[in-house]
């Protein structure tokens, strides 16, 4: 998968775009980074990536990745904050699978200077 462009829609190869976040040699710069990150590590398998980056406040105790679902796509629909400058931040998104789609908002915040997930909600269609 190193070649491939990234699961997250970028244009990078996943080694130099999600695939560095996961390995734990750079940390996301931005709460979109972030969102994109963990939807490549739901692409790929990776729950641990998932629950390091998740809130201490809200993370589950584990997390059981279904091995048959297949992501197929990442559209980002909107951000506010979540830069640099920011300590909370959304990031409104469709993500699609084989035999449809998840519409989630999400919220992220800083801890201890990282990006995490704090939760999630559904808008209407």
């Amino acid at each position: 998968m190193t070649t491939r462009s990234c699961p997250c829609g970028r244009p990078e190869s996943y080694g130099a775009c999600c695939g560095r976040f996961h390995a734990g040699t750079a940390a996301a710069p931005t709460a979109e980074a972030l969102m994109r990150s963990r939807y490549s590590a739901f692409v790929v398998g990776d729950a641990g990536y998932l629950l390091r980056t998740w809130h201490p406040g809200t993370r589950p105790g584990r997390l059981d990745l279904d091995p048959g679902m297949r992501w197929t796509g990442l559209e980002i629909l909107g951000t506010t904050d979540g830069s640099a400058f920011h300590r909370t931040g959304t990031v409104t998104f469709r993500a699609s699978y084989r035999g449809g789609s998840l519409h989630e908002r999400s919220r992220f915040e800083r801890v201890d200077g990282a990006w995490v997930y704090v939760d999630g909600d559904f808008p209407d269609e």
